[in-house]
């Protein structure tokens, strides 16, 4: 968190507090001053000044008793609005359905968020099985089917900034390690059109992952079936990619009209 407030200090007061929003939400529970302070690059005086800024815009609840920061309710509502306007989720809904019933595996709609992996919807399979994704969540994108499937159709110079912000950490003994294993790979999944995860992310957790690509070949996101070792394999994932790759087809049909028309800009671009 340091870092990524360190080199943001050029973005001024809003930049500042958008970092601390992040960092209350990273906590993932109501948290006291303390602790954002020891986590925080900010002195003292401007984490409390942020803080109190925030509280009063409704963007974040203050505790007095217990003397803890939590996510305020005006942030829910711009989070409906955000989900609404930004996510695939809303128009993907019907074909994210269609395609659980079929398959009756886990299905995983995704979108790209600062060159991460941000879990949009998801449809848990008829016997469900505890994972990692859940929709709201984000992961790493070089470890999973549908952030390969991603960022393999991006623009070269788009992919050339988004590798630098992978991890690499090292998930399970088939985590792809480097960026020369992972650029290798993302050329593979660009010539036949789909991703792999083989265990990459989670051990026993395997999938199949296709883009969603606009008709100018702009990713949109990404949407892939999930299953695990114990009752399926990667050959029985590979067999329904064409059926994934339906649902990508009609998202990204529906998406065309729902999204600014390619090539189109509006004021202030």
């Amino acid at each position: 968190m340091a870092a990524r407030g360190e080199a943001r200090e050029g973005e001024g007061t809003v930049g500042k507090a958008l970092d601390v929003l992040d960092q209350v939400a990273g906590f993932g529970r109501p948290v006291r001053f303390s602790e954002l302070l020891a986590a925080s690059p900010f002195p003292k005086a401007t984490l409390y000044r942020l803080l109190q800024t925030l509280t009063r815009q409704g963007m974040l609840t203050h505790e007095a008793e217990r003397g803890t920061y939590a996510l305020g309710v005006r942030l829910v509502r711009l989070a409906h609005a955000a989900w609404r306007q930004s996510s695939l989720a809303p128009i993907a809904r019907p074909h994210v359905d269609a395609l659980a019933r079929d398959v009756g595996e886990t299905v995983h709609l995704a979108q790209l968020d600062h060159a991460q992996v941000l879990y949009v919807d998801k449809r848990s399979a008829r016997e469900p099985v505890e994972m990692y994704s859940q929709a709201g969540k984000v992961g790493p994108a070089y470890c999973t089917g549908v952030g390969k499937a991603m960022l393999a159709f991006l623009p070269p110079r788009e992919l050339d900034a988004a590798i630098p912000q992978q991890s690499f950490h090292r998930f399970t003994p088939a985590t792809l390690a480097d960026e020369a294993a992972l650029r290798a790979e993302l050329a593979e999944v660009r010539a036949r059109g789909f991703a792999l995860d083989r265990e990459e992310h989670e051990p026993g957790i395997i999938c199949a992952a296709v883009p969603i690509l606009s008709a100018g070949g702009r990713v949109l996101g990404a949407v892939s079936v999930t299953g695990t070792t114990g009752r399926t394999n990667l050959a029985a994932l590979e067999a329904l990619v064409p059926r994934i790759r339906a649902a990508a087809e009609a998202i990204a049909a529906e998406a065309e009209s729902w999204r600014f028309p390619e090539g189109t800009r509006q004021a202030g671009e």
